[in-house]
């Protein structure tokens, strides 16, 4: 049976994850800073307790010497701005990492960001540059080269496999979040819901889609490299919160062009999901 470590299992993400990696013939261990009440209990889940910025030299063991780590833990969100980013999350991921790999990891799935190609518009594709303009995706990308320095260096001794995420939607988002907010705002009756223009082009997947395909991806234990998770296909922020009212059927003015755009973000950008598809048509 493969053996398969998730950190960040309490996550948005991971809790997806966590679900998906549950719903297969696989033994999973979930890391978690403290014990919390509202963590899944599920049948072939083992919870360890373990604090990244502090993790006990025999992490790996810890983690029942997994066949692949799933590396989805990251604080600090969801301020991008924050030099927390690169002051304390970065050296602390790298030497969590460094350890594992070290004492024996094989395989290695790591979460991206689409931060990381800074402010280039239209398609991107994993051959495109990257230049962050934020900590977070400075930080992010930061780590992407470590790794791949280290395992060079190592000889190839662990597989990676970069997954850059883009925008994602479901259940259990950050109360700071588009439609968590806009879903407090129709249930406290709210005349009108402000937000942007709305114009921007965004690429947006369904969190349990993202979770699925993380999944496979992780236990191919490929040394697949840097790839988009993404849609390919562009949609207006305006257009999906339209779509959120009607499916819902909410009632709701939209005050657009109240907020003005990020400015860490170009207007219009979404991912190339090529290499993704093709992976995931051989699984």
């Amino acid at each position: 049976m493969t053996k398969v470590a998730i950190t960040g299992a309490t996550g948005f993400v991971g809790r997806h994850v966590l679900a998906e990696l549950a719903s297969r013939d696989l033994g999973v261990v979930a890391t978690r800073r403290s014990h919390s009440l509202d963590e899944p209990h599920l049948a072939n889940v083992k919870w360890v307790n373990l604090d990244l910025s502090s993790a006990p030299g025999q992490a790996f063991e810890a983690l029942g010497r997994p066949d692949v780590l799933i590396h989805l833990a990251w604080g600090g969100l969801p301020n991008y701005r924050s030099l927390r980013h690169f002051e304390v999350e970065l050296p602390a991921h790298y030497a969590f990492l460094r350890q594992l790999t070290d004492a024996g990891l094989k395989s290695l799935l790591v979460a991206g960001t689409c931060l990381e190609y800074g402010l280039r518009s239209g398609a991107l594709s994993e051959t495109d540059p990257t230049a962050p303009v934020t900590p977070y995706g400075f930080a992010k990308d930061t780590l992407r080269r470590q790794l791949e320095y280290l395992q060079r260096e190592s000889g190839s001794a662990f597989k990676l496999t970069w997954a850059r995420l883009f925008f994602m939607h479901g259940e259990g988002q950050a109360p700071t979040s588009l439609l968590p907010q806009l879903k407090q705002a129709v249930e406290r009756g709210d005349p009108v819901f402000r937000m942007s223009g709305g114009e921007q082009l965004r690429d947006y997947l369904r969190v349990s889609e993202v979770a699925k395909q993380l999944v496979e991806l992780a236990l191919r234990q490929e040394d697949i490299g840097t790839l988009n998770v993404c849609s390919g296909t562009p949609r207006s922020v305006r257009g999906m919160v339209e779509q959120w009212l009607r499916d819902n059927d909410w009632r709701i003015a939209l005050d657009l062009g109240h907020y003005p755009y990020p400015d860490y973000e170009p207007m219009a950008f979404w991912g190339v999901p090529r290499k993704l598809e093709q992976l995931l048509e051989t699984s």
